[in-house]
């Protein structure tokens, strides 16, 4: 594969269960050493996609590759390549943290024990602990020092800071990002937690009930939503360039945000109703895309 080909390619995949359509006709790519960022209300089809790109479930229609490989036929040797770390980490209450390195390295001929004794030790975690003895943020802590020891080209995070601290959560995606600068990883992860991810993502994609309604990189994407507020009521948007996502009462005015914002664009509005431009977090600006109710 070329240097500068995708790391993943998602083309067209649509997973069903039964008559329900959870991921239709998704298609996506992420670059090598970048961080795409899967976003998505619960149910909105984050889950099926990713156990597919890891070669769990087969696809109804349309495919994944990783590396130029398909998935699906090529999963036992892929996922060599690819280090993961669950929602829910996972791993025998009784067996002892050692122990579970002792069966990751059986598993992996690329397993580095340098770097898992390196990472455990920041974690300040008991390598003697049981698995079921550690706290949820540390049971996370092991989940990602076993995967980045995998010495692995694709990382996977499947909303990788669920339950954790705000401690945890920053030490996680620290871990994350140094990682990405010493070997130069590429990173997928699901995540609820868009202010931590807003720092680390380089593109974006949102999920709404099964469709990829945006793809954007997040530079771009913030660079382009804004939230105006107008003193007016009602302000007469339809008949300008703007397009928005989102129009509400405020106050005795409107507000709304602005999908497509442009400066000339606002002055050939006219601004002497403009009380307001603010710029949007990722978080505001997935609300605007996919926050509302019933969706």
């Amino acid at each position: 594969m070329s240097s500068n080909s995708p790391a993943v390619v998602v083309n067209g995949v649509t997973i069903r269960y039964g008559s329900r359509v959870a991921v239709d006709d998704v298609s996506l790519a992420v670059a090598p050493g970048f961080v795409y960022a899967i976003l998505g209300r619960n149910g909105a089809g984050k889950s099926s996609l990713v156990r597919t790109l890891l070669g769990q479930q087969q696809a109804d229609g349309g495919g994944i590759t990783i590396f130029g490989e398909d998935v699906w036929r090529h999963r036992t040797t892929l996922m060599e390549r690819v280090g993961i770390v669950p929602e829910d980490a996972d791993a025998p209450p009784d067996m002892r943290v050692d122990a579970i390195a002792r069966f990751w390295a059986s598993l992996y001929t690329r397993w580095n024990q340098t770097l898992f004794d390196d990472r455990i030790r920041r974690f300040s975690i008991d390598r003697r602990a049981k698995f079921g003895e550690l706290s949820k943020g540390q049971k996370k802590q092991v989940s990602l020092a076993l995967a980045l020891a995998t010495s692995p080209e694709l990382l996977v995070l499947d909303d990788p800071t669920l339950g954790l601290d705000v401690v945890a959560r920053k030490s996680l995606f620290e871990e994350v990002i140094s990682e990405m600068a010493d070997r130069g990883i590429t990173v997928v992860i699901t995540t609820h937690d868009l202010a931590g991810v807003e720092g680390i993502a380089d593109r974006v994609g949102i999920l709404k009930a099964g469709r990829l309604v945006l793809d954007e990189d997040l530079e771009l994407l913030k660079s382009r939503f804004r939230r105006v507020r107008f003193a007016a009521r009602p302000v007469a948007l339809a008949n300008s360039n703007l397009a928005t996502a989102a129009v509400r009462a405020w106050g005795n005015g409107t507000e709304a945000v602005i999908t497509n914002y442009d400066d000339l664009a606002m002055e050939r509005l006219g601004t002497s109703e403009v009380a307001e431009v603010s710029a949007m977090s990722l978080e505001d600006i997935f609300v605007a895309v996919a926050g509302e109710e019933g969706a």
